[in-house]
């Protein structure tokens, strides 16, 4: 279905190095202005798109008359941690 499509669909591997160099670089503290804005830029990225994911478990659970946490376990999800 359209739903576990966009519930399965990971994030784009370009997009994933990008955040990881950034974010090392960060906790070194060696990043520069124009790379904090980039990291900023794919922080909200990453927001826009699980907030997308959780949007369409909400109505996958809905749809099959369950609550969340039992969408997301039958579907051997976890909540993602944050930093």
């Amino acid at each position: 279905s359209e739903l576990l499509d966009q519930i399965n669909k990971g994030l784009p591997e370009a997009l994933v190095r990008r955040l990881e160099v950034f974010t090392t670089r960060r906790d070194a503290e060696r990043l520069i202005d124009e790379e904090h804005q980039e990291l900023i830029q794919l922080s909200d990225e990453v927001e826009r798109r699980e907030a997308s994911r959780l949007e369409a478990l909400a109505e996958l659970a809905s749809l099959r008359q369950k609550t969340l946490a039992e969408i997301m376990r039958d579907l051997g999800l976890s909540p993602m941690p944050h930093e």
